[in-house]
């Protein structure tokens, strides 16, 4: 398949996915409390094919990015006071109807995360000095070090686990760093110079451990998918909260960029996709809770609003409110795209860099082999 196929249709079933799981639950829970629901669509804009069952049009639309559910009723302006319709309906009901949506998204990221786990293991960092990652632009990059090698001694001294590596390139920030390594048989060697941490004061050099994934039975993959959700909401949060805290710009991907993550997980490996799918999966459900007008969680508010003040929303109230939500999210999309377009602009200057740095830096690794350890 080629790469660009690939790609867009890693988009629209990753988008699809996500977004029609979330109108799905809503539609199933305004099916439970007897809301006529007029449409509930596959993809926006010009219907392709469709059917009708019932009192409902089922339609599959020319962008398949998502979906829509529309209720009867569910402008108050046009609500007649039939029972079946949306505003007809009690506001517990009307909250548990909005709050399907982002349940959907946490159920279809624990269930994505559960198979993850389930076939792959849980993964764990090794305590082999094997390089598992390294940080595009470092030392080690620049030294010549490679992903699967495995290190062995630095500065003529033993090293026989990752944590015995670790201490020595924090305790030498600035410094030449010899580091004896064995690659596909062969025993080599490179000199590094760890870069300082200025948060830290440690030497870091753009290494991280290799990973080795341990089997999981069905109850532990369960519980570790639970936990991913948590996991990823717990970090949304503390981070858009240190962030305001500190009135620090957050860095939010917008469609640009969450069609890069796309598209760089669909060259991956299979389980990577399934996660990232997951990971897009919680942060939908989460962002949709948020009690922002026209989002789910706005709505949950209003109608919270509505059962303790007992007063009924007015269309104006619902206008303004929504007419707020509408400058907000467009300003929210601006800003995000931006974003996107800053970090993708400092990619490629960093990439630049990177080439000419290699191109520049001297063959570190030597290729003969070293006495052994």
């Amino acid at each position: 398949m080629m790469p660009w196929i690939q790609s867009g249709a890693a988009v629209i079933f990753t988008f699809g996915l996500v977004i029609f799981l979330h109108e799905f639950g809503h539609f199933i829970l305004c099916r439970w409390f007897g809301v006529r629901v007029e449409r509930f669509a596959f993809g926006f804009g010009p219907e392709l094919l469709g059917f009708t069952k019932g009192e409902t049009r089922y339609s599959i639309c020319a962008f398949p990015l998502g979906g829509f559910v529309k209720p009867a009723g569910d402008n108050i302006e046009d609500c007649t006071g039939d029972p079946n319709e949306y505003f007809a309906k009690p506001w517990t009901q009307r909250l548990l109807i909005v709050a399907a949506g982002p349940s959907m998204n946490y159920v279809l990221a624990f269930v994505l995360f559960f198979l993850v786990v389930s076939f792959r293991g849980i993964p764990e960092p090794s305590k082999q000095a094997v390089i598992g990652d390294i940080a595009a632009g470092y030392p080690a990059e620049i030294a010549g070090l490679k992903v699967g090698d495995r290190v062995f001694k630095a500065d003529g001294q033993n090293v026989a686990s990752w944590v015995e590596l670790s201490e020595r390139i924090r305790r030498n920030p600035e410094k030449p760093l010899q580091l004896a390594f064995e690659r596909e048989g062969l025993r080599m060697q490179a000199t590094v110079v760890p870069r300082l941490d200025a948060a830290t004061g440690h030497g870091l050099i753009g290494i991280r451990a290799k990973v080795e994934y341990q089997p999981a039975g069905l109850a532990r993959a369960g519980r570790e998918a639970a936990h991913q959700c948590w996991l990823w909401t717990a970090y949304t949060v503390k981070t858009l909260a240190e962030k305001i805290y500190k009135r620090e710009r957050p860095d939010l991907a917008g469609p640009v960029g969450i069609v890069q993550m796309v598209h760089r997980a669909a060259h991956s490996d299979l389980e990577d996709f399934i996660f990232l799918i997951g990971l897009l999966s919680v942060a939908v459900g989460f962002f949709n809770i948020l009690p922002v007008p026209l989002l789910d969680g706005g709505h949950a508010a209003m109608y919270v609003w509505e059962g303790l003040s007992r007063r009924k929303l007015t269309t104006q109230a619902m206008a303004t409110v929504n007419s707020i939500g509408i400058v907000f999210l467009l300003s929210l999309l601006l800003f995000a795209t931006y974003n996107d377009v800053t970090r993708i602009r400092a990619e490629r200057r960093e990439r630049r860099q990177r080439q000419e740095a290699l191109q520049s830096a001297p063959a570190t690794v030597a290729p003969a082999p070293v006495p052994g350890p």
